[in-house]
């Protein structure tokens, strides 16, 4: 019995040996089919260095037409929304008052020109008798050294010239005084007639006009404090008028990218490119024109201003923007389609193919985005190719089949960096 038991286990585990080499020789003759991928060749050239922002869209100019003088709106000379140029007229106070008050000046001028013609006659009348009274006195002084007449004579005659000469003091003070009040009027007449120039409201700026705020018949009055609203529009404002071409894009940098702003401001000037969020227009350039004087305190960034032309008006004041400041070229880069990249727990990674088509999987260091590429800073050189698609399927170290998409070009393309 126990014999035939040794045998029994023998036999089995004989059988087991045997299953067991089946096994591992069918798994040494299994072989992995090769991963379909599709590839792109890393491409080297240079591109633009940038940085991102958020901005939001400020007209260059805006005025608050408000009235100079008080009076009722007789006309409106625009409609509502309407481009007006520099000089446009756009309302008319009743003029009338302010008239009456030129012609009062004119007429008080009038009136004190002949005074002082008047007193001018006066004057010269004067003078001419001081002039005669003068040369009575001297030939009496000559007189009375002869002893031909008395000397009480000469004083007599002495006494009527400074009687004359004092009118001839009182003629010029008021030939004097005459002239002061012409000035006077004259002022009056001036002052009068720009009173009556703000009736006639011209725009000072080309400009788009907004809504106006006071109808024909409305009473209107000089504002007295500067008081504003909720918009900062004057509580008297009769319009606003904001000039949109060119037009302001603010946005703010971060105050530890401000040193490399002010660099490149040094070198010459920097350009920025601005979008408008979610269209596919091409963006506007326009250059660098202000940098804040100060670090804002609560959130450590710096305002920036570029300036853009904007003959469409295409931007408009309050409206939110991309804009991309350009600080250079980033020369020799290495880019490659922003699809090749992957996460994982280390980090970014790309898979290469290598020549004989086995797969490498390499960390890399990334940089900027351009366009539908992205620079590898570190990681992958020029001329290597990357796969684009089919990562997941891809085991590092296995053997990968290239597949190319119709219509499709392996190389990357070349970008300028300017679209994002």
């Amino acid at each position: 019995m126990k014999l035939l038991q040794r045998c029994r286990l023998a036999i089995i585990l004989t059988i087991t040996a045997i299953l067991a080499g089946c096994s591992n020789q069918a798994q040494q003759k299994f072989e992995r089919p090769p991963a379909p991928v599709v590839v792109s060749t890393a491409v080297s050239q240079d591109v633009s260095n940038y940085m991102d922002a958020l901005g939001k869209i400020v007209a260059r100019e805006t005025v608050s037409i408000q009235p100079q003088v008080s009076g009722r709106i007789n006309q409106i000379h625009f409609t509502d929304g309407a481009n007006v140029r520099k000089g446009q007229l756009l309302f008319t106070i009743d003029p009338r008052p302010f008239d009456a008050n030129l012609k009062q000046a004119q007429a008080n001028l009038a009136r004190d020109t002949a005074a002082k013609k008047q007193a001018e006659a006066n004057l010269a009348r004067e003078t001419a008798r001081e002039k005669w009274g003068l040369a009575q006195v001297a030939r009496y002084r000559t007189l009375v050294e002869q002893g031909v007449v008395p000397k009480e004579q000469y004083e007599q005659l002495r006494a009527d010239y400074d009687s004359l000469k004092a009118n001839s003091e009182a003629a010029r003070a008021s030939v004097r005084s005459a002239d002061e009040t012409i000035k006077v009027d004259q002022a009056a007449i001036e002052t009068a007639k720009v009173q009556l120039s703000y009736c006639y409201i011209h725009s000072p700026i080309d400009g788009r006009a907004g809504q106006r705020l006071v109808d024909i018949g409305n009473v209107v009055n000089p504002g007295s404090g500067g008081n504003n609203d909720s918009n900062g529009v004057s509580n008297n404002a009769l319009l606003v008028i904001e000039r949109l071409d060119p037009i302001y894009a603010d946005f703010t940098i971060s105050q530890n990218n401000l040193s490399a702003v002010q660099d490149q401001m040094r070198a010459g000037n920097l350009l920025a490119e601005v979008r408008l969020p979610d269209t596919a227009d091409d963006p506007v350039s326009g250059r660098l024109t202000f940098v804040d004087n100060a670090v804002q305190t609560e959130t450590g960034q710096v305002t920036l201003r570029a300036t853009l032309p904007n003959p469409g008006h295409r931007f408009w004041p309050g409206r939110f923007v991309n804009v991309r400041l350009l600080l250079g070229t980033i020369p020799g880069a290495v880019l490659v389609p922003a699809s090749a990249p992957q996460m994982s727990a280390n980090g970014s990674y790309v898979i290469v193919v290598k020549p004989d088509s086995t797969a490498e999987q390499r960390n890399v260091s990334l940089g900027q985005r351009q366009g539908d590429l992205i620079i590898v800073e570190k990681g992958v050189a020029a001329g290597e190719k990357v796969v684009t698609t089919g990562q997941l399927g891809v085991t590092p170290g296995g053997k990968v089949v290239i597949e190319q998409p119709a219509g499709t070009n392996s190389p990357a393309t070349a970008v300028s960096g300017s679209k994002s």
